[in-house]
């Protein structure tokens, strides 16, 4: 697959998975508002990546390690916001956290990472020449 064509369907996928996010939280899945916007962001940073670097990015769902990558310098609280979905993403593939974190990530709080993230994304999107 040419260059253009990968940033592109990484670009899809990654609309695609807030959007999902946005359903989530319609549907009161919060645990999963919270992992979509994770996906979010990892697949906008991959498509960063791939234009940037010209080649896949590493297998990795650390937003931290991925954004340091391609030189995005994000403000204090993108990066804050990242190292939080990545935590959610670890955890929550288990199945002791994912109760637990069940617990934890209600209505307001996934409410606030999917602002969060929206605001991340387009910035991040803005990225993308």
């Amino acid at each position: 697959m040419e260059l253009e064509r990968k940033i592109e369907y990484w670009l899809d996928i990654a609309r695609y998975d807030l959007d999902t996010a946005h359903s989530m939280q319609e549907k009161g899945r919060y645990l999963y508002t919270v992992y979509m916007c994770q996906q979010s962001i990892e697949k906008i940073l991959k498509t960063i990546h791939i234009q940037k670097v010209g080649k896949e990015a590493p297998y990795s769902h650390n937003l931290v390690y991925l954004q340091s990558l391609v030189d995005l310098n994000p403000d204090e609280s993108d990066l804050t916001l990242m190292a939080e979905l990545t935590a959610y993403y670890i955890e929550g593939r288990y199945p002791t956290y994912k109760q637990k974190l069940s617990l934890l990530v209600d209505r307001t709080k996934a409410q606030k990472i999917l602002e969060k993230t929206m605001k991340a994304f387009q910035w991040i999107e803005s990225q993308v020449k």
